[in-house]
């Protein structure tokens, strides 16, 4: 059964037929209710083994998204999970091994939308600007952001919150995978045909064994390679976890926007 999640709530966009679903949080809404997220055949994380880890929530506390420290100010994350948001009903929490407790509150207090994101087009990327300082600590301190162009042959890493099944609840414990970059040109081969011609350059793909992979909770979690981030989760083809690679945002596209947006 092929779903696809859309970003913006308009109904008259349900009538797409693309495969392509985007894993948002709850801004994000499917052509049919059961369509849970998850990383596929991830492994429980240990504290401070991902400080950088960002769970994005809403008022009532519940996590939607995930992002990434990069800086005492900074958090990265998908422009398909704050689009729709604002500063007062979006809470950051750093620190944060399990989603029940422990964890600190970041309040956000700008949130900076990438000006070409739209549905199927490129910019998938955004920053929330904190209202006080994220104090860093062994279990809070930020990534880099990567410059360089990734191509094939990177083993990458993603930790998130994700669901850990179709019918799973969100998983209490931070959850992480590696990621095997491939090249464009072998993404375009592996996607199915309509979905293939939305890549592009701006854009990296990962890809798995059967069993293994992003979907809808791990939107806006940063694909990164030692300490620095080269990728922000963006969507990929539903069944998750179905041997289809995972699209991620190219950090290294909009690492100039991104600085302008953090010195401004």
């Amino acid at each position: 059964m092929i779903l696809k999640i859309l970003l913006v709530l308009i109904l008259g966009l349900l009538g797409e037929t693309s495969s392509k679903y985007i894993p948002g949080g709850e801004n994000a809404m499917m052509k049919e209710s059961n369509l849970d997220g998850f990383i596929v055949g991830g492994q429980d994380a240990a504290l401070g083994q991902f400080p950088h880890t960002v769970s994005i929530r809403n008022t009532s506390n519940v996590h939607f998204c995930g992002g990434s420290i990069i800086s005492a100010r900074w958090v990265i994350s998908a422009a398909h999970c704050t689009m729709f948001r604002n500063p007062e009903d979006t809470w950051m929490i750093v620190g944060a091994l399990y989603l029940n407790s422990g964890g600190v509150n970041v309040f956000t207090d700008r949130i900076l939308n990438h000006p070409d994101f739209y549905p199927d087009e490129p910019g998938d990327i955004s920053l929330l600007q904190s209202r006080d300082e994220i104090i860093f600590s062994a279990t809070v301190s930020p990534l880099n952001l990567g410059q360089a162009h990734i191509d094939a042959g990177v083993v990458g890493t993603v930790a998130g919150w994700g669901r850990t099944g179709p019918q799973d609840d969100f998983p209490n414990t931070l959850q992480w995978i590696h990621k095997n970059t491939i090249s464009n040109e072998e993404c375009f081969e592996r996607l199915p045909g309509a979905d293939a011609n939305i890549l592009q350059d701006n854009m990296i793909c990962t890809v798995n064994q059967p069993g293994e992979g992003m979907c809808s909770g791990d939107s806006g979690s940063a694909l990164f390679f030692g300490n620095t981030a080269i990728g922000i989760v963006s969507w990929g083809i539903w069944p998750c976890g179905g041997g289809h690679p995972d699209v991620f945002t190219r950090i290294s596209t909009y690492y100039t926007w991104l600085v302008e947006q953090m010195n401004s």
